[in-house]
């Protein structure tokens, strides 16, 4: 068990710091690009949009809606994976983590949401 571990954390590891490399450096040129394509409409006398930010409610939902999807996903997974695995329904139990996560950002919005309409 303990050599499957190990060149599992190989492969991981081998290809994971790679891919999160390119994809810092993708998202780093692409905010640089933007910034830089922003400033010369702003140097032309050009008014320039900036995009709208969520709402911080709708970032909560938003987060809610996606960890909840992945609960879901993972635990029926693991589940349906436990037919034919008897040891893989227990791993389904871990979905309970990013379901409750989810669970505290819809409760977030809600009171974000309940607070932005009691102060107006």
């Amino acid at each position: 068990m303990n050599e499957n571990i190990i060149g599992l954390a190989a492969v991981v590891l081998c290809l994971g710091f790679p891919t999160a490399a390119v994809w810092a450096w993708a998202w780093y040129r692409s905010r640089k690009l933007r910034t830089d394509e922003r400033l010369a409409a702003i140097a032309r006398g050009l008014n320039v949009p900036f995009d709208a930010e969520l709402p911080q409610p709708a970032q909560s939902r938003r987060a809610g809606i996606l960890l909840v999807s992945v609960a879901i996903g993972y635990a029926l997974t693991f589940l349906l994976l436990g037919r034919w695995e008897p040891d893989a329904g227990e791993a389904a139990v871990f979905g309970v983590i990013p379901f409750a996560i989810g669970i505290g950002f819809f409760i977030d919005a809600y009171l974000v949401r309940r607070e932005i309409h009691a102060a107006n």
